[in-house]
C-alpha cells in the first residue's frame, strides 16, 4: 500500500500545533484503494494542496492498491519540507496505451525538500518487456534537490525503476528494486547530470545495470549494495554524443554481486567524444559467479550500427580496485579493453583475488596503463 507524506500527521487538511506540519490524504480526494479506480487526480490534489501550503507538508496514503495513470508532482513549493509517505501499493496501467507518450510513469519535477518513504510501486512491466518500444521509467527526480528516497520498493518496471536526473544532494536509502532476469532496460538505479547523490544499504535484482552511472554524474557514492541478477554496477555507457559531460569522483564500496553478467564495469562507445570517467574508486566487493567481475570496455557497439572501426576518445583515468574478490563465471576476470586513441591510464590494482573454476583466473588488458600492489590475482597484465 501505499503512503505519501510530507512531513507531518493527520487524515485529513490540519495543522498540529506542535510541529505546524500540515497532512493530505489523498482517500479524502476520492483515492479508491481497490485497485482499479482511476486515483490520478486525487494525488495530483493531494499534492498541489500540500505544495501551495507554506507549513512542512505530508501527502498521505493509505492502505491498498491504488491505481495510477502518469502522474507529475511539479515544484516549485512554497514549503521546502515535503514527505511523500508510501504504506501500500502504487499501481501502473497495464495497458501500454494508456501512458505510452510519456516518458515516465511517476515524475517529481523541480521540488526541493522532499522525502518518499515506504511502500510499493508495480510498474506491472512483465507483460510489455516483449514490446519494442516500452514506456514507463517507475519514479524519476528530475531538476530536483535535497531530495530522500527511503524504504521504497519498485517491482517489474517498464524500463528503469528509479532515475535521478539533474539533481543535487539526492539520499537513497533501503530501497528493494525487483524484476526478472530477462527484463530488457529495467535499470535498478539510474544516475546522470547529477551532484551529490548517495545510494545506501539496497538491494538490487533486475535484468540489466543494478545501477547505472550516466554523463554528467559526480560526487557520487554507493555503499552496501547487494546487486543480482542483473549487469552489475555500470559507469555507462559514455560517449554517446560528440560533446558529452564527464563522471568523476564516484566511490562503489561494499558491494556483493551474486550471478550477474558484470561486476564493476565502465564502458563507452566506440566513437569521438569528450567525455571523461575519472577519479573512481572500487573498494570492498565480492563477487560470486560472475561473469565479467572487472571490465573496462571502450569498444561499446550495439548492432555495429554508428561506430564499428572506430575509437572511443573517451578518457578513462584514475580508477582504483581494491579488495575485490570471488569466482568469475569465465576463464579473464580482468579485462581492460581501453580506446586505443585514447588509453586508459592510471588504473590501479589493489588486493585483487579471482579465481575461474577454483583455479587462478587470466586477465586481459589493451591500451591500459596503471600499477599493481599487494596480492593480485590473475596477475596484473598492466
Amino acid at each position: 500500500m501505499l503512503t505519501i507524506y510530507f512531513a507531518a500527521a493527520a487524515l485529513s487538511p490540519s495543522i498540529t500545533s506542535a510541529s505546524k506540519a500540515v497532512k493530505y490524504s489523498v482517500s479524502s480526494y476520492g483515492a479508491k484503494p481497490d485497485d482499479k479506480t482511476d486515483s490520478t487526480n486525487a494525488f495530483l490534489t493531494a499534492w498541489n494542496k500540500a505544495c501551495s501550503s507554506p507549513s512542512p507538508s505530508t501527502v498521505y496514503v493509505p492502505a491498498g492498491r491504488f491505481y495510477l495513470k502518469n502522474v507529475a508532482f511539479q515544484g516549485p513549493c512554497k514549503t521546502k519540507s515535503i514527505m511523500f509517505r508510501i504504506d501500500g501499493t502504487l499501481v501502473a496501467p497495464s495497458d501500454y496505451s494508456v501512458i505510452a507518450k510519456v516518458g515516465n510513469w511517476i515524475l517529481f519535477r523541480h521540488v526541493n525538500g522532499v522525502i518518499v518513504s515506504g511502500g510499493t510501486l508495480d510498474g506491472q512491466g512483465a507483460s510489455l518487456w516483449s514490446l519494442i518500444f516500452v514506456c514507463c521509467q517507475n519514479l524519476e527526480f528530475s531538476n530536483s534537490q535535497n531530495v530522500q528516497i527511503n524504504g521504497l520498493t519498485s517491482v517489474n518496471s517498464q524500463l528503469f525503476h528509479i532515475v535521478i536526473n539533474g539533481c543535487q544532494n539526492v539520499k537513497v536509502k533501503g530501497v528493494k528494486v525487483t524484476a526478472a532476469g530477462h527484463s530488457p532496460n529495467t535499470d535498478g538505479i539510474h544516475v546522470q547530470s547529477s551532484a551529490g547523490v548517495t545510494i545506501l544499504n539496497s538491494r538490487i535484482g533486475t535484468g540489466d545495470d543494478c545501477i547505472s552511472i550516466g554523463p554528467g554524474t559526480t560526487n557520487l557514492w554507493i555503499e552496501n549494495i547487494a546487486c543480482g541478477p542483473g549487469h552489475g554496477i555500470s559507469i555507462g555507457s559514455l560517449g554517446k554524443q560528440l560533446h558529452e559531460a564527464g563522471v568523476q569522483n564516484v566511490t562503489v564500496k561494499t558491494v556483493t554481486f551474486t550471478g550477474t553478467q558484470n561486476g564493476l564495469r565502465i564502458k563507452s562507445w566506440g566513437r569521438p567524444s569528450t567525455g571523461f570517467a575519472r577519479g573512481i574508486l572500487f573498494q570492498h566487493a565480492v563477487m560470486n559467479n560472475v561473469q565479467n567481475p572487472i571490465v573496462i570496455d571502450q569498444n561499446y557497439c550495439p548492432g555495429q550500427k554508428g561506430c564499428p572501426g572506430q575509437a572511443s576518445g573517451v578518457k578513462v583515468s584514475d580508477v582504483t580496485y581494491q579488495d575485490v574478490h570471488g569466482s568469475s563465471r569465465t576463464e579473464v576476470a580482468v579485462k581492460f579493453a581501453c580506446s586505443k586513441s585514447n588509453p586508459c591510464t592510471g588504473i590501479r590494482l589493489d588486493g585483487v583475488k579471482l579465481t575461474y573454476e577454483n583455479q587462478a583466473a587470466d586477465s586481459s588488458c589493451q591500451n591500459a596503463d596503471g600499477t599493481a600492489s599487494g596480492v593480485v590475482q590473475p596477475s596484473s597484465c598492466l
